[in-house]
Formats: structure tokens, sequence, C-alpha cells
């Protein structure tokens, strides 16, 4: 009697916590899936796009940069709330401004990876790592 009243209740508990949870996890492997079919599509149209590697390397880049941050905060002549934009610990009036000097950090980062290529590629071919 114990054992069935103890399987009756788990199995209502778990058909609850599927019944609630459920839709959570349909949905969460429907992006898996997209994010995935969208990579596997990327994937093949980078095979016959010559600048391929550039687009990768500034995403690569654009990764290891922070977020421009939004802050308000009362202007001091005024004293009305008023937007700025933060990034690397600097202050921009404006987002335009902001973004500039961000393309330009992933830009500089960018260059150093060309930079270090060479080096890194000869590395590895004396390592017999490349064919």
């Amino acid at each position: 009697m114990f054992w069935n009243l103890t399987t009756l209740i788990l199995t209502a508990v778990a058909a609850a916590a599927f019944y609630w949870l459920g839709p959570k996890f349909v949905a969460a492997f429907k992006r898996f899936d997209a994010e995935n079919r969208s990579r596997i599509e990327d994937e093949r149209r980078d095979r016959g796009d010559g600048s391929a590697h550039v687009r990768h390397t500034l995403k690569v880049a654009e990764e290891q940069v922070e977020e421009i941050v939004e802050i308000t905060e009362s202007d001091p002549r005024t004293g009305t709330p008023a937007i700025r934009y933060a990034f690397e610990g600097e202050i921009f009036t404006s987002r335009a401004e902001a973004e500039r000097i961000r393309a330009i950090k992933i830009g500089e980062i960018a260059r150093g990876f060309y930079r270090e290529l060479p080096a890194a590629l000869a590395a590895r071919r004396r390592n017999g790592q490349l064919g």
C-alpha cells in the first residue's frame, strides 16, 4: 500500500512539473535548434566567402570588448536627468561617440590578431601541427 501511494504521489508531482515546465523546455529546445541551424547555415555560406575570416575575427574581437552602458545622471548645470554613455570607464554624451570609440577598440584587437597570426602559424608549422 505504501509503495503504491508513494509511486502515485511521485507520478502526480512529475506530471505537474512536466505540465508547468514542459513549455519552457520545448521553447529552450526550439531556440537551441534555431541557433544550431543558423550556425550551420553560416558555416555553409562562409565556405564560399573569401572574407569570412575577417567577419569572424571582428566577431571574436567584439566579444572581448565590453558593451556600452547607458547611465542617467543629473546635469550639473540644470539639475535635470541626462543620459550619458559609459565605455571602459569613460563617459560620453552621445551614443554615437561611444560606439565610435568601441569600434576603434574592436578594430585594434582584430588588427592585433592579424599581427600575431604569422608567428602563431610559424610556431604550429615548427611543431608539426600544421600540414
